[in-house]
């Protein structure tokens, strides 16, 4: 908090992207830099958390999708923001079942919180995995970028528009100094021109613009075409094509205030599912269409998987396994709350999951 307070007694004012940066990223201050946020005593929970069935049919999905490619030499996958380890771990452990795959793969984890990656390191004991802090690391291919709630905790912007006139949203210190506020300000050109190209500005009221986010597509879109592979993501969002305002704070497990104790709590926006289609396509990435983990999951076999295991199992074991699924499928859980986009090299189809 301080650290906010005193930028802002010099600069009076910083746009919502940069307020979260520093909450979310700054190296002494942010919170993904300082703890781990994950599990029963972290802040929030995740699929690989939920079940490692969640990671096992993740790695099925690759080894389908590298061997359509024709079972290349040498196969990078590239994890983006791995949390606690959990993930990877769990494919790892998958992966060893599949000799020849894992023979050519080399794990990259792209993780820029030197507490993460210890915490990584201790679940993780791999020649196969190394630690990058920059996509622009990646210098060969084909690439499989996996990704799990990894841009819904990028900086956003927030725009408000009324009587044709667009006002940025910013954080200011409250008239006493003690608090934090927000405040729209006038929107600068160039925002607004970047706003009118995506078609963000169709109604009056909040645009959100996932201005770090669209960053990372257009990067991973570039490395993709030059080396072949796909991008497969995970996360909380929606395929309306209205705009909404969806930025939220947790802490845990419950929703919090967004400008109380920052750097305390995890500040996330939903995805907007339809505009990452678009970003995409216009990438020149053949994109499949937006799905949900529930339908995703069913669609690689986790229900026959876990009917199989279930027969080895005691009876506390089964009802634990079962619990735990539901909880990652259900329509009422994660199952519908969480959408699936998957895009890839032009050229051979592929669409297992979708």
């Amino acid at each position: 908090m301080n650290k906010i307070i005193n930028i802002l007694k010099e600069k009076k004012s910083i746009p919502l992207d940069q307020f979260i940066n520093i909450s979310l990223y700054d190296k002494k201050f942010g919170y993904y830099m300082k703890k781990n946020p994950f599990g029963r005593d972290g802040d929030f929970i995740t699929s690989p958390l939920v079940s490692n069935l969640f990671g096992e049919m993740l790695a099925v999905w690759c080894v389908a999708f590298w061997e359509k490619m024709g079972k290349p030499k040498k196969i990078l996958l590239v994890e983006l923001g791995p949390g606690d380890g959990t993930l990877c771990k769990d494919l790892l452990q998958t992966f060893k079942q599949f000799k020849n795959f894992y023979d050519s793969l080399e794990i990259q984890l792209l993780e820029i919180s030197s507490k993460l990656k210890n915490i990584q390191k201790i679940k993780i004991s791999s020649k196969k995995v190394r630690w990058i802090k920059k996509i622009d690391q990646i210098n060969y291919g084909p690439i499989i970028f996996l990704a799990n709630e990894f841009f819904d905790a990028l900086p956003v912007k927030q725009l408000y528009k009324k009587k044709k006139i667009f006002f940025e949203k910013h954080v200011v210190l409250s008239s006493d100094k003690k608090k934090l506020e927000f405040l729209y300000k006038k929107a600068d050109n160039s925002l607004i021109k970047s706003i009118r190209n995506l078609n963000l500005t169709s109604s009056n009221g909040i645009i959100e613009y996932p201005i770090e986010a669209l960053k990372f597509l257009k990067i991973i879109s570039k490395k993709i075409n030059k080396f072949d592979g796909g991008l497969l993501t995970f996360d909380y969002g929606y395929k309306m094509k209205k705009n909404q305002n969806t930025l939220q704070s947790i802490r845990k497990h419950k929703f919090s205030n967004v400008l109380f104790k920052p750097g305390h709590s995890d500040i996330t926006s939903l995805i907007n599912f339809v505009l990452f289609h678009k970003i995409l396509n216009k990438n020149n990435l053949d994109v499949k269409k937006i799905t949900t983990q529930n339908e995703f999951l069913k669609k690689i076999g986790i229900l026959e998987r876990a009917n199989i295991l279930s027969k080895k199992m005691t009876f506390k074991e089964k009802a634990n396994m079962f619990y735990r699924l539901k909880r990652l499928i259900d329509p009422k859980e994660m199952g519908n709350l969480f959408k699936v986009i998957f895009a890839k090299k032009k050229g051979k189809d592929f669409s297992l999951g979708f």
